[in-house]
């Protein structure tokens, strides 16, 4: 007998919707022409919006220490997150102490608050409540940034640079160094919002720039990819779609780019902080969950470790799992993204979450100390 169709409201429709949307907007087929008028109008506010600030007629305001955003120009996820993470940890490493400010998206509260690692992921963002408790940094969320960075620096007032997961069109905060990540979709079809992925037209000036590669690193980190990390997409006919960026090349810009590699990391935490090795979890069913933009993505690089999906579920991004419903019939061990673990473990404490490590080309990181504020070029 076949299934009963699954009403619109379930997460599972919700996903396959949202991976429908994702393939429509990689070519200019007839939905992305038939919602071009659409993104014309799109295009105009948010000019109109950008221009007001940049004209004075609405003035940015600075946190008084040097800013960071790290974000992207496509809907849909880019995986900035773990952008943020690794500049974070790389600030800590060269002495700086940040802290991080962020929307919270998808949270149920709309206060600014601080977030603490074991603050729930439904009332603070799950990406924040990642970062809090994976780099140990003082996080505040807020729907205006402001109000983030100047409740950030009340309460950790030693806090020398602040770094902004997503915001690059936040015009309201002033920032001293923009980057921008991609995934390796690059920008689609290149149209706006709704014909296409994109928030804002591409190029827009950045300082820098990083796009996903599918390519295997090489020792020092860099994408084996033939391309080097400055190269730019060829041009493109007035009437041609982007071609798709499969980790060859970055998104046309100016600015300098780097490629990045994501890959899992060789162990599984449970929710004790206690680790298991994934090559241990080899010859187990697992049942594997991803409420993230990409899910596919985690599932294709949980079968590269020779892992056996015994069943999947993608699930829309940034899902709270309150209403998720698992297998009683099956003894499949469960196991997730470090990103929706948080959530999970408050009703599936035996989850374990596999953690996602990013890989970025030689040279970014001296690229971003080089444009941090001259006051930042020594450890205070």
């Amino acid at each position: 007998m076949a299934a009963a169709p699954q009403p619109p409201s379930s997460p599972s429709f919700q996903a396959r919707a949202h991976a429908a949307v994702q393939r429509a907007w990689r070519q200019r087929g007839p939905l992305a022409w038939a919602l071009w008028p659409l993104s014309q109008l799109y295009g105009a506010l948010s000019a109109l919006r950008r221009w007001l600030y940049r004209s004075g007629l609405r003035r940015a305001q600075h946190a008084g220490v040097p800013t960071i955003v790290v974000g992207n120009v496509i809907a849909g996820g880019a995986g900035k997150t773990p952008v943020v993470m690794a500049v974070v940890r790389h600030l800590q490493a060269q002495g700086w102490r940040p802290g991080v400010i962020s929307r919270g998206y998808g949270r149920s509260t709309h206060d600014c608050r601080a977030v603490l690692p074991d603050s729930p992921a439904s009332e603070v963002g799950d990406e924040p409540a990642l970062i809090a408790r994976s780099c140990a940094v003082p996080v505040v969320v807020a729907a205006r940034r402001m109000d983030a960075a100047r409740a950030l620096l009340a309460q950790h007032p030693d806090t020398d640079v602040l770094v902004c997961d997503d915001g690059l069109q936040h015009w309201p905060l002033a920032r001293d160094i923009d980057i921008c990540v991609f995934n390796d979709q690059g920008i689609g079809n290149g149209f706006l919002l709704p014909a296409g992925p994109l928030r804002e037209p591409w190029p827009r000036p950045v300082d820098l720039v990083v796009y996903s590669t599918n390519a295997p690193a090489t020792p020092d980190g860099a994408a084996a990819s033939g391309t080097a990390p400055n190269a730019t997409a060829p041009g493109l006919a007035p009437n041609a779609a982007p071609r798709p960026d499969h980790g060859a090349a970055p998104p046309h810009s100016s600015a300098p780019a780097f490629a990045l590699q994501r890959q899992l990391a060789d162990h599984a935490v449970r929710q004790d902080g206690t680790r298991v090795a994934l090559h241990d979890l080899r010859q187990q069913p697992l049942l594997a969950v991803a409420a993230i933009a990409r899910p596919d993505d985690f599932f294709a690089m949980l079968r590269a470790r020779h892992l056996t999906l015994a069943a999947t579920q993608a699930l829309p991004d940034h899902f709270d799992f309150d209403s998720w419903k698992r297998p009683s019939d099956k003894g499949y061990t469960l196991i997730c993204t470090e990103k929706d673990a948080a959530k999970l473990w408050r009703h599936h404490p035996d989850a374990l979450a596999v953690p996602l490590q990013v890989r970025i080309a030689a040279g970014f990181f001296a690229a971003l100390d080089a444009r941090l504020p001259r006051r930042l070029s020594s450890p205070p």
